[in-house]
This record gives C-alpha cells, structure tokens and sequence, in this order.
C-alpha cells in the first residue's frame, strides 16, 4: 500500500541506550527471536480463537448500493474449512456493529454468540482433524469505515462510488472472516449485487480479485461474479462499485505470456487514465526479468479507480487513487512482494512496502537510466535520515501510522535492499530474489524477515546476522569522517564513523570511494570496513587529487566528512608497504610480509563484491577460488593492505 499523505510518524523507541555497551549481543538476540516467531508463524494481532482450522474456500455473497446513506452491506459468506484439532465450536472474526442473522449448515439452523469481535458458532457434531466442512453465515450492517478507509461511500462527479481497503486489520469491520497473517484463503467466488443504474443513465459496474466471470442483470439489480484461484489473506479481498469506464491494456502483447491488465476508472478520468496506464505493462516485463513471470498472469493485473490519495495492491487489482507512473510501480510490485509472498508478522512490513519502494527505484533504473536511480536513492536518504533515530523491524504492530511509516518501513526499508545489493552484487542478490519468491514454503503464503536473511546468505555464502541486526533491527544511520593522504602512488585512507543512535556502536559495510588522479584519471575503491579508525593503503597507479565518499549514494549516512591529511604518511604505515603477494597465483596465496607486521585477517572477494573467502592464515590453499581477478583485503595492525591478484 502506498498512502502518499500518511505523516512520517516516529515509532516507538525499541532500543534504548541502557545497554550501548553488549548491544551487539542483544542485537543477534532479537534476530534469534525473529527466526522463533517465524518458526511458530506468531503474528501478535491473530486471534488465538481461530487458529484450530484452515481456510479452503470462500463463497462470497454481497449486496451494496453505493447511493445509500449512511453504508450498508448485506450478504452471505459460505465457508469451507478444514479441522487441525477436533472441534466443536467455530470462531470467525466480525465487528461488534455486524449484525448476524443467520448461520445455516446443509439447510440447518446452527446455533451462534457474537460476542465482542467474535462469532462463535457450535458445530452440530465434533468434527476431526483433518476433515472438512462447510456452513453459512448471512450478516448485515453499516461497516466501519475507520483505518484507511475500510467501507467507504463517496461521490465522483457527482456519481456515487464505493470501495473497501481492509488493511492491516479492517476485513472484520465489515466482513466474518479469520483475519490473521497464518491462513491464506485458497480460493474465492465474489459475487456483488447493487442497482444497475444510477439515476436511469450511469451503469454501475464491479471490480474486485481474480477473474469476471459474468455480470447478470435481473429486474433492475446487477450481479457481477469474479472468481479467484491464488491463495489470499483476508485483507486482501476487496470490491469496488460505480459507473466505471473499462479497458485493456495487454502484458506481453502479442505473445504466448499475454494477458490482460483491466482497467476501471471513473469516466472523467478516461483519457487521462489511457494516456498513463499503458506504462503497466512495460514495468511488469522489468520485473519479469529481475524477478519472476507476473505471479497471477492466469488471471489479470489491473486497477480500480477510488478516492483516496494512494494506492492499494489489492491481489490482480490495485485500487488507485491516480496512475501517476511510480505509484503503478509501488502497487504493482506488491503483487510478488505483499500477495504473492506475504509478510508474516506486521512487524515484517517492510517485506511488502520496503519491497515496493525498491521496486519504484528499479522501475526509474530500467526507465530513466543510472543518474535518475541515483537521485532516487539520494532523495531516500534525506528522508531517511530526516530523523536520528527509528528501526525498519515495526516495534508498535497495535498503531497503523508505525505499520505504514513512510521513513521506516518505506523508505529505509528499500534502501536496505539496496545496500544489501550493493554488499552482495546484482548476482546474488537478484538470484536470492527469485529463490525467495519461488520457495515452496513461502509463495502464496507468509514471510519473516529471517526467511528473506536465509535466502541471501545461502546464495551468496555470506553470513548476514550483523548486517540483519545493524540495519534491520537497530536505528539510526552511520556519518563517516576520511582522511586521506597520496604519498608516491600509495593512497591512504583512514576511516572513522560515528553512529547517530546508540542501538548501534558501529555499522560495519563496505564502502565507496571514488578517486581522481590529475591527468583526469578516475576509480573506483571498495572498502571492507569493519571498525573504527581502520587504515587502508593501495596502490593507486595515478597521482590523486582529490577523493569522494560514497558519491553516488549507496549506503544510508548523513554528515560525511573528507579532508586530506598529510600526517597519514607516518613511517610506520611504510611496513604495509612491505606486504607482497607472487602475482599471478595457481593453488595457493603466500602472503610475505616483514616481521614487524601482524596479519589479523585475510579476505578475498571478486569484482562484484562476493567474499570468497576469510582466514587468519598467510599461506592460503586457492584451488577451490575461480580464476580470474581476486582483491585481497588483508588486514594488519597497522591498517588494511589491498591487493589485486589474478588466478590463473
């Protein structure tokens, strides 16, 4: 979901300052929690009353008149469950201000509570795990139009119109359902009921999930019959009436792949609506190919026109509130990170709304070019850091304004995905992608942040816990203060950083660092760097004159420093001079340096960032590393020695 007019809201504070000083252990704690609740699937908003049973299917039946006042709905919702547990009572969540009528089973009355936000139904006879049953509930009243607007009447030009958003927790308020993040619904038949004309001229028509399959008029009043066969959370399920104007665009057009993107807008916004949404299809084909084949493309993709100042994804229909291109963008790639695979936890928001926001920053790279998803990024950054302090993990699941921060789970989630990009390569991070999605036990289903995390690090045989706790789970962002000094084709750079939360003592990620020499030349440095004061010294090959951090903003930081310093030629920094390596190398890396010098840590990566490996040793076996070019990091006590060698 996208609400362009949300305030960017603090959340509350998770991480205090009383433990600065073990924060790193507390850190990994709470990511060993996160893999807890993703093994127990706990969302803290479920109702423990309705975790005895599994959703198979749903037989939606609705009345509504977009013209009545005040909002009224109507209708009968036919569900078939299967038992986990035995079990003589039912339990569905539905407002306390629904009124049920009736709850039938095969044409007999069942006997019912609604008591608070429950329906507790008793079930004619005990029913076993693992069998399946069915009944009925038929329900009416004026649904609660709180949240973002859950049942909402309005008017457009004069025209009624009415729309649902359910989410995070709104299914209830106007529909008996089992809203939690554990239990997809396996399929549903969504059948809407309302006058067919408003005033004698303006057809009314229905959007809502999955495919139309038939729009039957009957002595005045209209049903119009989608049907839907993706797994879905209860929030997701949503319809949308008025007189809209339909058409179609077509993903792949031409192709085998083509399908249909259904478009319904109010007619005043006809031509404009033509005029914008045609890009849809291009942005579907760039996430194709980055991630996957459109998930729901034996259905459709489209949009539903509604009066609010968003967007919301809900699963092959987004309901919008323009078609402005990056807000097609953001709804559109929820459609893999939201419905397809779908957060486990609220505190996990970020694996849908971070995802998006990424996405917006993908869909400007493929459209616009490499300058424009740099001002992109840039723009992130200053909203992120907007604010000293504040985590992507959502500390406060009970207040939607924390859910849908737009600095948090937002923006500084998508940056995270970027760094993490930018700390494994377009490779590894683009290949866990797809593996995440494409995982058995997460697509049409839920997520937690450690499953995204396990992913990464199988791919890419780097371990995350420190990146997952500094950025995900701790607050605030690093400044970096460098000094560098050019000494006979030597660089030297000193790194110190301080941090402007103290959830975090130090965020250790690689860095960029453009060099200029005075003959025009430029490069590209990459640095590991893992703790404060660490020195790193290379040959340059050029006569450097200047040098710039992190100029085309990778990482998330404010209030960078960097000043030449010439007191950084000290003479005992020349023994890292000494370090060498026989170049090229075969089965293995002897690394001959003076006495006086202690290696702490040898690290090797490829040109795209990947660690290849980490030791203590200087003699390295290298049969296992691939050929080509190699940097060796090689950390000493008197600063960091970076190596380029070839592997034959």
């Amino acid at each position: 979901m996208k609400k362009i007019n949300i305030l960017l809201i603090l959340g509350i504070i998770l991480l205090q300052n009383t433990f600065a000083q073990n924060e790193k252990d507390m850190l990994k704690q709470l990511i060993l929690a996160e893999k807890n609740r993703a093994k127990s699937k706990i969302d803290f908003q479920r109702n423990p009353n309705t975790t005895n049973y599994d959703i198979k299917y749903h037989r939606m039946e609705w009345n509504v008149d977009p013209g009545s006042s005040p909002a009224y709905i109507s209708g009968t919702i036919t569900t078939y469950w299967e038992a986990l547990e035995s079990m003589n009572t039912i339990t569905f969540d539905l407002a306390s201000n629904m009124n049920v009528s009736l709850v039938q089973q095969n044409g007999t009355n069942l006997t019912f509570t609604h008591t608070g936000e429950e329906v507790i139904i008793d079930l004619p006879t005990t029913l076993n795990q693992g069998e399946i049953d069915s009944l009925s509930i038929t329900y009416n009243g004026n649904p609660d139009a709180g949240g973002f607007g859950i049942f909402e009447q309005e008017t457009h030009n004069g025209i009624p119109v009415m729309w649902t958003l359910s989410e995070p927790y709104g299914a209830k308020n106007w529909w008996p359902c089992k809203q939690d993040l554990i239990d997809k619904i396996d399929s549903i038949d969504v059948f809407v009921t309302h006058p067919e004309f408003y005033g004698g001229i303006h057809e009314y028509k229905t959007a809502s999930n999955g495919l139309l399959q038939s729009e039957v008029v009957n002595t005045g009043m209209k049903t119009t019959h989608w049907k839907h066969k993706y797994p879905i959370p209860a929030y997701l399920v949503a319809i949308a009436v008025t007189n809209y104007s339909v058409y179609n665009d077509y993903a792949y057009e031409g192709t085998a792949d083509e399908f249909p993107i259904t478009n319904y807008v109010y007619p005043e916004d006809l031509s404009y609506a033509q005029n914008n949404t045609p890009i849809t299809a291009d942005i579907i084909e760039i996430y194709g190919d980055l991630f996957e084949m459109y998930p729901y493309a034996n259905e459709k993709y489209g949009h539903a026109q509604c009066g609010f100042g968003g967007g919301m994804e809900h699963t092959t229909m987004s309901f919008m509130g323009s078609f402005w291109r990056q807000l097609v963008a953001h709804e559109l790639a929820h459609q893999w990170f939201g419905d397809k695979v779908t957060c486990g936890s609220w505190e996990d928001i970020w694996l849908n709304e971070g995802f998006a926001t990424y996405c917006e920053g993908l869909t400007i790279e493929a459209l616009d070019g490499h300058n424009d998803f740099v001002d992109f990024r840039y723009n992130e950054i200053q909203d992120i850091t907007s604010s000293s302090g504040g985590s992507v993990f959502c500390t406060d699941t009970t207040n939607v304004w924390r859910i849908f921060n737009g600095r948090l789970s937002y923006a500084k989630g998508g940056m995270l995905l970027h760094m993490l990009r930018y700390k494994l390569g377009d490779t590894d991070f683009f290949q866990a992608i797809k593996n995440y999605l494409a995982d058995p036990d997460l697509a049409y289903g839920y997520a937690h942040t450690i499953d995204l995390q396990n992913h990464l690090e199988t791919q890419s045989g780097t371990d995350l816990d420190e990146f997952f706790a500094d950025w995900f789970i701790g607050e605030g962002y690093p400044s970096y203060q460098i000094e560098w000094y050019d000494h006979e084709g030597d660089l030297y750079i000193k790194v110190n950083q301080t941090q402007s939360h103290g959830s975090v003592s130090y965020y250790e990620m690689p860095i960029p660092i453009k060099i200029f020499g005075s003959s025009g030349e430029e490069a590209w440095l990459r640095l590991e760097n893992t703790y404060d004061g660490q020195i790193f010294v290379q040959s340059v090959g050029m006569d450097v004159t200047n040098i710039s951090f992190d100029p085309e903003h990778e990482l998330i930081t404010k209030n960078n420093a960097v000043n030449q310093n010439p007191s950084l030629n000290l003479s005992e920094f020349e023994l890292t001079k000494q370090v060498w390596i026989q170049n090229p190398i075969h089965d293995t890396i002897h690394i001959h340096f003076p006495t006086a010098l202690t290696i702490q840590k040898v690290s090797a990566f490829n040109l795209n960032g990947k660690k290849l490996l980490e030791t203590g040793l200087t003699i390295i076996p290298a049969d296992h590393l691939p050929k080509g070019v190699i940097i060796l990091q090689i950390e000493t006590n008197l600063g960091s020695v970076i190596k380029k060698i070839i592997k034959k």
